[in-house]
């Protein structure tokens, strides 16, 4: 799955996804890792992160998200950190990362 990213952070992800979902319930949870390539804040380069959620049709719990420890590259060597993720009622998707360079 490729993901296409805009606002403060601007360019695309290649994400390696499964998950385990029943559709007639709505309920399952889900594990991504995304190899990320473009610019945080105008920090530019690659780095990888994961993150991991489970539904029960109508919520999100047991939710996890971090920065890949080293994946770093360009300016954006040395990035530790954490995020979040949440989807809107109409199914876009915001992802935002709380994190450190250096």
């Amino acid at each position: 799955m490729e993901t296409d990213f805009e606002g403060e952070v601007v360019g695309r992800s290649a994400t390696l996804f499964t998950a385990a979902f029943d559709q007639a319930t709505g309920g399952g949870t889900y594990v991504a890792m995304e190899s990320f390539t473009g610019s945080l804040h105008s920090h530019e380069r690659t780095f990888n992160f994961a993150h991991s959620a489970t539904t029960s049709g109508s919520d999100r719990t047991g939710e996890f998200f971090t920065i890949v420890p080293s994946s770093g590259t360009g300016e954006l060597d040395g990035i530790s950190g954490t995020g979040g993720l949440t989807v809107e009622s109409d199914g876009t998707h915001r992802v935002w990362f709380e994190y450190a360079l250096g």
